[in-house]
């Protein structure tokens, strides 16, 4: 087989500081988070005091984040890859979750390779336009109503206090840390087990087509 390798720049400087900060903040607040409602009294984890400050100020500087991602997509060429395009979706989701399923055991090339009009596979797409315009709203929203409960509404649904905010806060941030150890692992199923997150340092996308030769197709004969 001859390989024909080329170099895309897909994630511009900007977008590789949030994705690294961003990834950081979100460790920090999974691990105090944990710490805050997991470990004993008598062996915490983390000390109570100590793992609420530093949860609190991670998820003021995770809005901050936010706030510059929304802010950079809406005025960069990045911000297109967000935009779904639903004609034959269903039938590209089917491609991409055989490809997850069984294609990608054997072998096969990606269905839909990262490149200069689309970043993001279909299944990515989706995933990260559900993660970043619906989930992370959420929970960013609920963390700053129990961080200042006097600007939170008196009953949601009907149901008063803050147990509802805190329980949307809890379940919303468990999805998302699902989320985040199936992006870890869908980090390495890039050409190379590290490739993907080498992309994430450079900025520079690896496409690698594989045609086969003129032995290559004696052989096949």
């Amino acid at each position: 087989m001859k390989k024909d390798v080329k170099k895309v720049y897909l994630y511009p400087l900007w977008l590789r500081i949030w994705h690294w900060t961003n990834a950081t903040l979100y460790l920090i607040l999974i691990i105090t988070g944990f710490s805050m409602h997991f470990s004993s009294v008598q062996h915490p984890f983390i000390p109570f005091r100590t793992a609420r400050i530093i949860h609190n100020v991670s998820g003021v500087l995770l809005v901050f984040m936010y706030l510059d991602f929304l802010i950079n997509n809406l005025f960069s060429w990045n911000g297109k890859y967000y935009v779904i395009r639903f004609k034959g979706l269903l039938n590209r989701i089917y491609l991409q979750t055989r490809y997850y399923l069984f294609g990608i055991f054997k072998g096969e090339p990606h269905p839909f390779e990262s490149d200069e009009k689309s970043k993001f596979n279909p299944l990515q797409q989706l995933t990260y336009v559900t993660i970043m315009f619906v989930f992370m709203p959420i929970l960013l929203v609920s963390g700053l109503m129990l961080l200042f409960p006097e600007y939170a509404p008196k009953t949601i649904f009907g149901v008063g206090g803050l147990w509802p905010v805190a329980m949307t806060h809890y379940t919303v941030a468990y999805f998302l840390t699902l989320f985040t150890v199936g992006h870890i692992y869908l980090g390495t199923t890039g050409h190379t087990l590290t490739s993907n997150y080498k992309t994430m340092i450079t900025g520079y996308h690896i496409i690698v087509h594989e045609e086969p030769t003129t032995e290559d197709r004696k052989n096949e004969k």
